[in-house]
C-alpha cells in the first residue's frame, strides 16, 4: 500500500464562508442544511486532515477483491479520499479539497501540533483526544451532527450502540468523549500465539510475557502505556481475577481504577516487573512482531487486535496456524476516533461542516467496510437498520454449509446494545472462537474484563516516564558498585581530556 502524501496549503476561501453562512449554516445546523445548490461554484473549502499511516482505503482493489453481500456488492476502485471530494460536491453543492496527511504514532502528532502544524481534522487514540481535550484544543462536534433524522448523518444512525455508551460515559472535565470525538476504529489488547507450542491457558495471562517457558520467544510493545497496563494487569493478577472482585456491584469502575492505578508503590512494582520482562522477552517491538510471529521466530507476541487479525491472516496464507487469546485480569479496549482542532476550524462554518461530512462518509455501511478490509481493523459502526456491517461479519468468519464444527457466535450487544437477542448470531467454523472473529469482535465476556487507560495528568507521565527509561535504558539504582566506579572513571577521564584539549588549543592562540 502507498500512503497518500498530499501537502498542507491555507485556509478556506472567505466566498465559500460567505456563501454557507448566507444560507443560514451555523455550527448547530444540521449537515442536511446544506442541501446541493447546483451552482456548480468553482470556490472550494480546503479540508486539511490527518490520519494514521494506510488507515484509510486507498482504493485500486482488483475486481476479485469485490465484496458480495446480499446488500450489494463493494468495491474501491478510488480513494476515499477522492470519491469523499465527489460526494460531497453532489451533495451539498459546494467543492471540496481534502489536503491528506499522515503520522506514524500519537506523539507524533502531537509534536507536529505542537511545532505549528495547522489541521482541521485529526484521528488520534483515545488517550490523545482526552490530552487534547484537556487541553481545550478541540471543537465540539454540532448539535446537528447527532440529528439521526438527517440522512446524510452515518454517524450518529450508524455507530454500535456499546461503543456509543463507552464515549458517553467517559469524561474528561465534567464532559463525554462523544461532544468532542467521533470514533473511527477499536480493539483490544490480547496475545497472538502459536498454539502448537503455547496452551490458550497460558496465553491467557499477561504473565506470560514473564514466564521463564518462554524465554526469548516472546514480545512486548515497545511503548510505556501498553506495557504498563501489562505490568499492572499482571502484578494485580489474584485480585482481578478474584471471585469477590469480579462479583462487585461497582466492578467496571473499580477495574477500570485497578487498571490506572499510577501510585507511586505501583510505579515501582511495574518498573521492577518490567525489567525482569525485558530480561526474559525476545524484542520490545512495535510492528515487527507481527512478522516474527508469522516466521516462527516467537510464539507469543502482545498485540493490539487489529494486527492480531493480520498476524492470523498472513500466517493461515502460508499455513501456520496462530491464536488470539485476551489474559483473563483485563483487556485494554482501544479506540481512534476522528476529532476537530481549534487551530484549524477556527470558528470557520464551512470547514467544521466539511470535517463532519467527511466523519459521516467514512461512517456509511458501505465505506466503513472499505476501510476495514483494507486496513484489517474493526470499524465503530454497525449500521443501525443497515445489515451491510453483519453481512461483513458473516462474509468473513461464517461458516460454510457443509462445515461440519461450528459454534454460535452472539455480537447482540455490539450491534444492539443487547446480548442474547438472537438477531445477531454467526454460525462460525468452531476454531473462530479462539482465530479472527475472536479478536476482531470479541465476545461480551471479554468486553465485560475491558478497560479503558485513562489519560494521565503531567505529575502522573512524568513519574510513569522515568520508569520507562529505567525499564528500557539503564536502572542506575540497580548498578553493582565496581560498574558506577568504572563508569565515573571513564567519565572523568573524558572531562579530563575534553579540558586538556582546550588548554592546548589556547596555548596555541596564545603562541
Amino acid at each position: 500500500m502507498n500512503t497518500i502524501t498530499i501537502n498542507r496549503t491555507a485556509g478556506v476561501l472567505a466566498a465559500v464562508s460567505a456563501i454557507v453562512l448566507a444560507a443560514g449554516a451555523v455550527f448547530c445546523a444540521p449537515i442536511g442544511a446544506f442541501a446541493a445548490s447546483g451552482s456548480g461554484s468553482e470556490e472550494e473549502v480546503v479540508l486539511r486532515v490527518c490520519n494514521w499511516e494506510e488507515y484509510i482505503d486507498l482504493g485500486d482493489w482488483d475486481e476479485e477483491e469485490t465484496i458480495e453481500l446480499e446488500s450489494g456488492d463493494i468495491i474501491g476502485e478510488n480513494s476515499m479520499v477522492k470519491d469523499f471530494e465527489e460526494w460531497y460536491e453532489e451533495t451539498y453543492g459546494i467543492k471540496v479539497k481534502v489536503e491528506y496527511s499522515t503520522f506514524g504514532t500519537n506523539e507524533d502528532l502531537y509534536n507536529m501540533l505542537t511545532l505549528g502544524d495547522e489541521y482541521d481534522l485529526v484521528c488520534p487514540s483515545e488517550y490523545m483526544f482526552m490530552k487534547l481535550m484537556t487541553e481545550k484544543q478541540l471543537v465540539p462536534l454540532s448539535d446537528g451532527f447527532f440529528d439521526p433524522s438527517v440522512e446524510e448523518n452515518y454517524y450518529a444512525k450508524g455507530v454500535s450502540p456499546y461503543i456509543k455508551k463507552v464515549f458517553d460515559e467517559h469524561e474528561i472535565g465534567g464532559e463525554p468523549w462523544s461532544r468532542y470525538a467521533a470514533g473511527y476504529m477499536w480493539g483490544v489488547t490480547g496475545i497472538v500465539y502459536n498454539p502448537d507450542v503455547v496452551t490458550r491457558e497460558e496465553a491467557s495471562t499477561w504473565k506470560i510475557l514473564n514466564d521463564p517457558k518462554f524465554s526469548r520467544q516472546v514480545t512486548i510493545k515497545d511503548n510505556v502505556r501498553d506495557s504498563y497496563f501489562a505490568a499492572v494487569g499482571a502484578l494485580k493478577a489474584d485480585l482481578l481475577t478474584s471471585e469477590a472482585f469480579r462479583a462487585d456491584p461497582e466492578y467496571a469502575q473499580k477495574l477500570e481504577d485497578e487498571m490506572n492505578d499510577t501510585s507511586p508503590e505501583m510505579i515501582a512494582q511495574v518498573q521492577d516487573y518490567l525489567q525482569q520482562v525485558r530480561d526474559n522477552v525476545y524484542s520490545f517491538e512495535t510492528d515487527s512482531g507481527k512478522a516474527d510471529m508469522i516466521t516462527g521466530k516467537v510464539v507469543a507476541n502482545y498485540q493490539w487486535s487489529g494486527d492480531g487479525v493480520y498476524s492470523l491472516d498472513q500466517a493461515e496464507e502460508d499455513d501456520f496456524i496462530l491464536a488470539f487469546a485476551v489474559p483473563e485480569e483485563s483487556t485494554n479496549i482501544y479506540f481512534d476516533g476522528w476529532v476537530m482542532l481549534k487551530n484549524g476550524i477556527r470558528d470557520n462554518a464551512a470547514k467544521q461542516h466539511a470535517a463532519e461530512a467527511f466523519i459521516n462518509f467514512n461512517s456509511r455501511p458501505d465505506n466503513a467496510v472499505r476501510n476495514m478490509y483494507y486496513i484489517g481493523y474493526t470499524s465503530v459502526i454497525s449500521g443501525g437498520d443497515d445489515p451491510t456491517i453483519f453481512e461483513y461479519a458473516e462474509y468473513n468468519y461464517g461458516a460454510e454449509d457443509d462445515e461440519e464444527e461450528t459454534e454460535e457466535y452472539d455480537l447482540g450487544y455490539f450491534f444492539e446494545g443487547e446480548e442474547n437477542s438472537g438477531d445477531y448470531v454467526i454460525e462460525a467454523p468452531a476454531e473462530q472462537l479462539e482465530r479472527q472473529l475472536y479478536a476482531a469482535y470479541p465476545p461480551q465476556d471479554v468486553m465485560e474484563r475491558s478497560a479503558v487507560m485513562v489519560c494521565f495528568d503531567e505529575a502522573q507521565s512524568a513519574a510513569i516516564n522515568r520508569m520507562w527509561i529505567n525499564v528500557r535504558c539503564y536502572n542506575l539504582r540497580k548498578a553493582p558498585a565496581w560498574a558506577l566506579v568504572i563508569a565515573a572513571a571513564v567519565f572523568c577521564g573524558i572531562v579530563y581530556l575534553a579540558v586538556m584539549r582546550v588548554k592546548a588549543a589556547i596555548r596555541r592562540r596564545n603562541a
